[in-house]
């Protein structure tokens, strides 16, 4: 029997049960707000890493930084390459990230030498990869396999990327030494001791070269690229290059061409018509299709790819014709 003045209450299993599941959701919260300066959303965390990367943008290459390589030598002339030597990634490396901020390792895959260019990320406290293989040289091979890998692998960082965005330089033999003799295999070739180097370079907003006087030993200039416009970036002998003057217009990028030099982001190969522009452009110019070939690493050239094909004629399009050089 009960007692008199008493009542007993009946709870449900779900009032039972709120009062518990109340007090463990408050401590969940806690805990989740106190990590969340530790645990951030992903894409907070991609846009403080962009941000981060903006501020250690990789600079401009200097002048005197940038060396010139004879590729082709003809009866008429020769071309030249631009390139950068693997210990100007090294001091830029140091520059933007400090000497303990980034490291290289070497490995070998299916007989392929690969570099890995590894930047540490101050913020979340983790190593960024990236990689690529290296093609070997006529003299001293691993070690030459080893510094063009290295180098490839600073281009993916964007260190000296802007030098594919250069025009084909052709030197006339005016202003050449170009001699006709045997090699050491006694096969006659044509050949030219001249050195050449970067006088001055300017780029573009969009971090492409817009501007570059090349001279021989002498000082004498044999090549120049005049710009157009301003709000240019210049970068002379011993000078750090650095964003001056008001805004250029926009450069144009490869692949947007207004004639038959426009391709189809989806084709696989260049069709006959654009095969015929880039002949045509190449006949304009004075380029070989052995320069473009050695230049981009291309076999086939019917078999380019519409961006590749469109980075080629944008560098034919900033390149002189015959007629001015």
């Amino acid at each position: 029997m009960r007692k008199r003045g008493t009542r007993l209450r009946k709870f449900s299993d779900e009032q039972f049960m709120q009062p518990r599941i109340c007090a463990e959701a408050s401590q969940i919260l806690m805990i989740a707000g106190q990590n969340l300066k530790f645990c951030p959303h992903p894409q907070r965390r991609a846009h403080r890493k962009g941000e981060k990367m903006e501020q250690n943008l990789i600079r401009l290459l200097k002048a005197d930084e940038i060396e010139c390589r004879v590729a082709v030598i003809k009866e008429n002339g020769l071309s030249l390459l631009l390139y950068k030597d693997a210990r100007v990634d090294q001091r830029i490396l140091d520059e933007t990230f400090g000497p303990f901020g980034w490291k290289r390792s070497h490995q070998s895959i299916e007989g392929n030498l690969y570099c890995t260019v590894e930047i540490h990320d101050k913020e979340t406290d983790e190593w960024v990869a990236k990689q690529d293989v290296g093609t070997m040289s006529y003299s001293e091979k691993e070690k030459g396999q080893a510094s063009d890998s290295f180098k490839r692998a600073c281009f993916n960082w964007g260190i000296g990327r802007e030098l594919y965005t250069a025009p084909f330089i052709w030197i006339p033999a005016g202003k050449a030494s170009i001699m006709y003799k045997e090699d050491q295999n006694k096969v006659k070739r044509f050949t030219c001791n001249d050195r050449f180097s970067v006088s001055s370079i300017q780029y573009s907003d969009d971090r492409e070269i817009s501007a570059l006087v090349i001279v021989n030993e002498r000082g004498e200039p044999v090549y120049e690229l005049k710009e157009k416009g301003a709000g240019t970036t210049a970068a002379r002998k011993g000078k750090a290059a650095s964003g001056t003057g008001s805004k250029a217009e926009p450069a144009q990028k490869p692949g947007q061409k207004k004639a038959a030099g426009k391709t189809p982001k989806d084709s696989a190969a260049i069709s006959k018509a654009q095969m015929d522009s880039l002949q045509a452009e190449l006949d304009r110019t004075g380029v070989t299709m052995e320069t473009v070939q050695s230049r981009y690493q291309i076999k086939e050239p019917g078999a380019m790819s519409a961006e590749l094909y469109g980075r080629v004629m944008s560098a034919l399009k900033r390149t002189k014709s015959t007629e001015a050089a």
